[in-house]
């Protein structure tokens, strides 16, 4: 979907396909017709945004081939369906049984990792619609925290140079410009913005900035406003914005029996207390934790901030609650000014799988109307911030 923001910037709205498990051409096509079609018809809209997850091995395949490139995007462009963003993040084998800590591997420190992101620029340059600005690529944010030395860090600034190198090489080529967010995290080398102020800046920032998720923000409890100062403040475009809400808990010693029912195999679920916000390290074991039973286990002081992406329209039943009024801040911060603060944002709740049980999607269908639904909502609190849906308006639904 497409929005147009009061100072003329197109915004483009979507959802992250990292919460489908396709891996190849043919799965990823499948997916398409079972959710993303579905998606879109619930909201009425003629045009969804996709932020597709691509797997190594098929950037791979897709990089190598202009054929199987123009074969996608023809394929998404009889569906409706259009792509100015790609999620970076997960190398592979996101919707494994178990994948914690390994969806920070390969790291930035690794040829893998600059690899894989330069085959997802040279694809997104040829899925860019005509009219589309430029394209993003989220990815994460260096690596996890440790190990981390002067060494791994020289490593990592040698590749983001040669990766500023490579997206300037696919410009050149395809008169097409894409940009790289890196995205902080819980537990990671950038947890925050003042980290990525401080390990980030100096970068080529013509291509690379930070993509801001708002569940980690919440996690992080940073202010929105400040947050999104600091960047500015360190030169620091934000490239990309995933709307998400994390689980947020007031009381989580009194709510721990409900918060035993959120722990689940698959994903990490870092837990920050509010005592993160006292500035320091955020990941102090004081209040912080690498997964959400451990806090359990060691009962950290509350209120806890969980990152367990939940969807936006239906936040956890009390006691518990998210971290939507974050949500709403962020996006007030960036899009009351004269000009949008980000032009690509995608939704992206990738727990629905592992939501607990009586949450949990049971069905394709059911999952794709909880799709539309975080769309839905996305779409209004942007309209309700002076924000134009682009299309066509039928009976008070875009179209």
């Amino acid at each position: 979907m497409r929005l147009r923001h009061a100072g003329g910037d197109t915004v483009h709205l979507g959802y992250c396909t990292n919460v489908h498990p396709a891996e190849d051409l043919a799965g990823i096509l499948g997916q398409l017709d079972t959710y993303a079609v579905p998606v879109r018809e619930a909201l009425g809209s003629d045009l969804l945004g996709l932020g597709l997850w691509l797997a190594a091995p098929v950037a791979a395949e897709l990089a190598a081939d202009p054929a199987l490139r123009r074969r996608l995007r023809t394929e998404l462009d009889a569906r409706g369906l259009e792509v100015v963003t790609l999620n970076g993040f997960p190398y592979a084998a996101f919707q494994a049984p178990v994948v914690k800590q390994d969806v920070y591997h390969p790291d930035w420190t690794t040829e893998q990792r600059l690899t894989y992101t330069l085959d997802l620029a040279r694809v997104l340059a040829d899925l860019l619609p005509d009219d589309a600005a430029r394209g993003s690529i989220s990815t994460l944010p260096l690596a996890w925290r440790q190990p981390w030395d002067t060494d791994r860090a020289d490593a990592a600034r040698r590749r983001l140079d040669q990766l500023a190198a490579g997206l300037a090489a696919v410009q050149r080529d395809t008169g097409r410009q894409v940009r790289v967010g890196f995205e902080p995290e819980p537990g990671c080398v950038v947890e925050s913005t003042d980290q990525a102020a401080a390990l980030l800046s100096g970068m080529d920032t013509e291509r690379l900035g930070v993509c801001v998720d708002l569940a980690h923000l919440a996690c992080a409890w940073e202010e929105p406003t400040e947050a999104l100062d600091r960047l500015r403040a360190a030169d620091l475009p934000v490239v990309k914005v995933q709307v998400s809400a994390a689980v947020e808990a007031t009381d989580p010693a009194g709510d721990a029996d409900e918060l035993h029912r959120w722990v689940e195999p698959r994903f990490l679920h870092q837990t920050r207390g509010a005592g993160c916000a006292a500035g320091g390290d955020p990941a102090d074991p004081a209040y912080a934790a690498d997964d959400l039973d451990e806090a359990l286990e060691r009962a950290l002081p509350g209120p806890w901030r969980v990152h367990y992406h939940v969807p936006l329209h239906a936040p956890p039943e009390e006691p518990l609650g998210s971290t939507l009024p974050v949500l709403r801040a962020a996006l007030r911060a960036l899009y009351t000014g004269p000009a949008a603060g980000c032009d690509h944002l995608d939704v992206e709740t990738y727990t629905w799988g592992v939501l607990p049980a009586a949450r949990r999607p049971g069905t394709d269908a059911e999952l794709a109307v909880g799709i539309a639904a975080e769309l839905a909502f996305a779409r209004t609190e942007l309209v309700s911030l002076g924000l134009t849906p682009e299309n066509t308006v039928t009976a008070g639904v875009t179209r």
